[in-house]
């Protein structure tokens, strides 16, 4: 498929904004555009799926490995393909390319535009993109002015074009009307933001105008995917929450559940019934934001309670794990866990991790091994015995995390089962010998 990432020297570039309004730009020129993002990020694909139209997913090294990569590209479908990058181009685990949407590019052959946002200089932007652009088998190709007026614009270019040998597609306006709001966890969700639809078309205006569409589509590279995993269905009910408060799941992991499971949606928020269910699937999202909301919905706490009493497969990801705590912020949840969840004013986890298990659970059995990332401002105090020992990816620090209740797993680490698939079909398995 044709294929181009869209990357930047650091976070806070106006990716995201300018990806949504190319996706758009293109989606409205007649292509059928698919997106992904790099990193662990399960926000921004959100805001990419509203501008395509399309089902957006992740390329993660570290979470999925070489060849899940490979795979969650193969999701990708239609004309062509954009890939929004994390954070700065080379960065990846910890002071190091490794895992970074460069390795990615480098791996998949992806050719990569450079989105760049001058701030408070001149000349000095050239040998900056130029390093970037003559590091050993960076992927660049062309440059994207952001946030910039015509005037500043023109000024660049020819700079830019004369001593690089890139070319420049073009350049977005300063655009505050369509700027996104951050919360404690990264941007706003999607589906939070009123009139979204109305402000990608508000870039896309721009966009179409002010950036060569035609060229950017002779940049792309054609890429290869491997076939996505096919396993055998096995019969089994899995409920999802996902609404507001629930939403930070990967596309892939949705897939596999898809694939191999009757998979029903529901809404903890507003729904008076738990869909009757061999799993109870709780992701991460903002359950804290959302309490009083989801306390009034006191029946269906009380459903997800009987059920974990009951013997019922429950996991739960880092938000799932506080609404299944007794209480998030004073606020009534389920009570599967006894421990009150508390909203920091910092972050608490940041980072790519890996999972030992200390004792045979629903993820597996003693001593597996499982990739992860965690992200969270709560605290939770300690529920019982830990049944994760957790370490950095890179470095030694190392905690303890994970806490089960009869046949409920909760913890804080999200989990791509694309670079795990041991541990998904451990817990398939799991379900299935012990479904009620």
């Amino acid at each position: 498929m044709k294929t181009l990432m869209l990357a930047a020297p650091a976070s806070g570039s106006g990716k995201t904004t300018l990806t949504m309004g190319l996706i758009r730009a293109l989606k409205n020129s007649g292509y059928d555009v698919s997106c992904l993002k790099t990193g662990p990020d399960y926000i921004d694909t959100a805001f990419l799926k509203m501008a395509s139209g399309n089902e957006a997913g992740n390329l993660d090294l570290h979470l999925q490995g070489r060849e899940g990569v490979k795979q969650a590209f193969s999701l990708a479908s239609g004309d062509c393909c954009l890939v929004e990058s994390a954070m700065g181009y080379f960065d990846g685990l910890s002071n190091t390319f490794e895992a970074s949407s460069y390795d990615i590019s480098n791996i998949l052959g992806i050719n990569t535009v450079l989105i760049y946002t001058p701030k408070g200089e001149m000349f000095t932007a050239i040998p900056k993109i130029k390093g970037m652009a003559d590091f050993e088998a960076s992927k660049i190709r062309a440059v994207i002015l952001n946030r910039v007026n015509e005037d500043y614009y023109r000024l660049l270019r020819e700079q830019i074009e004369a001593y690089t040998g890139l070319v420049v597609l073009g350049y977005l306006p300063p655009l505050e009307k369509a700027e996104l709001k951050s919360r404690h966890l990264g941007l706003v969700q999607s589906m939070e933001i009123e009139n979204l639809d109305d402000r990608i078309n508000y870039i896309a205006g721009f966009a179409g105008k002010t950036i060569n569409l035609g060229e950017l589509l002779n940049l792309m590279s054609e890429v290869t995917g491997s076939p996505f995993p096919c396993l055998p269905h096995t019969g089994l009910k899995v409920a999802v929450a996902r609404d507001k408060a629930f939403s930070f799941y990967y596309r892939e992991n949705l897939k596999l559940f898809e694939d191999s499971c009757y998979v029903q949606y529901f809404s903890p928020l507003h729904d008076r019934e738990l869909p009757a269910c061999d799993l109870l699937y709780l992701g991460g999202g903002y359950p804290e934001v959302f309490r009083e909301e989801l306390a009034l919905n006191k029946g269906m706490c009380e459903q997800v309670k009987a059920f974990a009493d009951q013997g019922g497969c429950i996991y739960a990801e880092c938000g799932g794990m506080l609404y299944l705590n007794q209480d998030i912020d004073g606020c009534r949840m389920c009570g599967v866990f006894p421990g009150e969840s508390t909203l920091t004013g910092k972050l608490q986890r940041f980072g790519y991790i890996n999972i030992t298990l200390l004792e045979d659970c629903l993820l597996g059995k003693r001593d597996d091994k499982i990739t992860a990332h965690e992200f969270h401002k709560s605290t939770c105090p300690s529920t019982g015995k830990e049944v994760f020992k957790i370490s950095k990816a890179k470095g030694s620090k190392t905690w303890f995390c994970g806490y089960q209740y009869k046949n409920t797993l909760a913890a804080y680490p999200h989990i791509n089962f694309l670079g795990n698939l041991k541990a998904f079909k451990a817990l398939l398995e799991y379900v299935q010998a012990n479904k009620l």
